[in-house]
């Protein structure tokens, strides 16, 4: 049974950012977020932001669309960004390593569609929309495991 959804209106693009950084606070290696909209729609602001919140130093991060997967080394543990845009294939995914990740590893996937059969079913979907004007956006953040409730509530704060 999928919990949520939940529905948030993000006022800015800071607002976007505090509440990255309040998921981002929960998030364990094997913790799964899968980041959907069009293009445009916020899923690289919100993962860039998650991503600075957990490090000690804030550095560069640079969406992965050509790169395909970017690791970095977090105050939480290792995190995989991948933005899955350019596969062709669910067997890219594998070849990646990133179902491997998946186990042991933050993993922020954008473009989850592209996973195909290799979805993580306890993972936790963030769909976003452009909003009423240029700074807002909508997020709907749905989920099946009961442990994604508490991070979720925390974000929403």
């Amino acid at each position: 049974m999928r919990r949520g959804p939940l529905d948030l209106l993000l006022t800015s693009p800071q607002d976007t950012c505090r509440r990255a950084g309040r998921l981002g606070a929960r998030l364990v290696p094997g913790d799964v977020v899968l980041l959907s909209g069009a293009i445009g729609a916020g899923k690289t602001h919100f993962a860039r932001c998650l991503i600075q919140s957990l490090q000690d130093r804030p550095e560069d991060v640079p969406s992965p669309t050509f790169t395909l997967v970017q690791v970095y080394d977090t105050t939480r543990g290792p995190l995989w960004h991948a933005d899955l845009y350019r596969l062709g294939s669910a067997d890219e995914v594998v070849e990646l390593g990133l179902t491997e990740a998946f186990d042991t590893a933050i993993c922020l996937v954008e473009w989850p569609d592209r996973l195909g059969d290799l979805l993580p079913g306890d993972a936790l979907h963030l769909t976003f929309r452009d909003g009423p004007d240029d700074e807002t956006r909508h997020l709907q953040a749905d989920w099946q495991d009961p442990r994604w409730s508490g991070p979720v509530a925390e974000m929403a704060a």
